[in-house]
């Protein structure tokens, strides 16, 4: 397995978010998890990609322990082997589509020329080779949320970690955005982990699992409630 939470539990003050929650994800694989609001979903894809430190619990990544390393450490693995792409993109507003798209490999050393040419790759496969001089209040919901796409495989990450990547889009603009989310992370043989309440979304999943109540109902896994 790529990424495991195990009896991971989360609270905010009296509030318990994850209640010993376990998940397994194998690598190549798609997993959604769905659940309504305030059933934990979003702080279990948090806690898995090292955002959020568990209160008890542990998670892990390739064979060792995440929720353990320091803070530079899970901001390293976020920035090299995980790829994100959030609801509204939290692009910065400041930059062009292209720089977005190269600000983490800027992050991490690459030479401005090679970052400038992979952006450009990537703009070009998500259809956006002609917008890459726009800054992001020009840019439509469903182009943003391209530029998201790229800025996100860029890295070539490992896993990618999507929070309701559709949320802010109409139905048709969201189903072409997460074709391409998923098509895309299957060439580059990155896991996907998506969090959504849109089955429409998890239908694009190898494997749904459910969140209620903080706890993790997965139908694949032996003893169904974890």
């Amino acid at each position: 397995m790529i990424v495991e939470a195990r009896e991971v539990s989360r609270s905010y003050g009296s509030t318990v978010a994850l209640r010993e929650a376990n998940l397994s994800v194998a690598a190549g694989e798609v997993v959604a998890i769905m659940g309504p609001s305030g059933s934990g979903k979003s702080t279990l894809l948090h806690c898995l990609a090292g955002i959020f430190t568990p209160d008890s619990g542990e998670v892990w990544f390739d064979g060792r322990r995440l929720d353990t390393l320091d803070d530079g450490r899970r901001s390293e693995l976020r920035r090299t082997a995980f790829g994100f792409v959030f609801q509204f993109g939290q692009l910065v507003p400041e930059l062009t589509a292209a720089d977005n798209v190269m600000l983490p490999l800027l992050l991490g050393r690459t030479r401005r020329k090679h970052a400038e040419r992979r952006a450009a790759e990537w703009l070009e496969r998500l259809e956006l080779a002609d917008l890459g001089g726009r800054r992001t209040g020009e840019l439509s919901g469903g182009q943003a949320q391209r530029v998201a796409i790229a800025r996100a495989l860029v890295t070539r990450p490992r896993v990618v970690f999507a929070d309701e990547p559709t949320g802010a889009l109409d139905t048709l603009t969201g189903e072409h955005v997460m074709d391409l989310l998923v098509g895309l992370a299957r060439e580059e043989g990155a896991t996907v982990i998506v969090v959504t309440h849109d089955a429409r979304v998890a239908a694009c999943a190898d494997r749904e699992v459910v969140v209620r109540d903080g706890r993790v109902f997965d139908p694949y896994a032996t003893g169904a409630m974890r």
